[in-house]
């Protein structure tokens, strides 16, 4: 790999992201410094760090940021049963996303796997 964007995680991470983003358009303008922000931000986060922990020089360290991006994964569909509750979305737009979320979260468990073997062999 040449670098983060060549991870299947990152390039799945980055759909969401981008998905996120056009949903959001459609939300009251109202939540436009409240749940946009978050949301937005969230779905941000999961790619970004990501990214960043490929950059650590450690295995650990790498972890560590993947760790936190599963924790942001997270933080974004609760944001978006948020969006459901506030029916701002429909369930059928909610089980969708959730797909995508659950590609998202084994690729990423995958990939801690894999830097965990990777840590122990060193």
């Amino acid at each position: 790999m040449k670098d983060f964007r060549d991870l299947e995680v990152w390039k799945e991470s980055r759909k969401f992201r981008n998905k996120i983003f056009i949903l959001t358009k459609t939300f009251p303008a109202e939540e436009k410094y409240k749940l946009v922000d978050q949301i937005i931000r969230s779905s941000r986060s999961v790619s970004a760090n990501i990214s960043e922990g490929y950059g650590r020089f450690h295995f650990q360290e790498n972890i560590r940021f993947c760790w936190m991006a599963r924790g942001s994964l997270s933080e974004t569909l609760d944001h978006l049963i948020c969006a459901l509750d506030s029916e701002y979305i429909n369930t059928n737009k909610l089980e969708e996303l959730q797909t995508d979320y659950g590609l998202i979260l084994k690729l990423l468990n995958g990939y801690i796997a894999y830097l965990k073997n990777r840590k122990d062999g060193e």
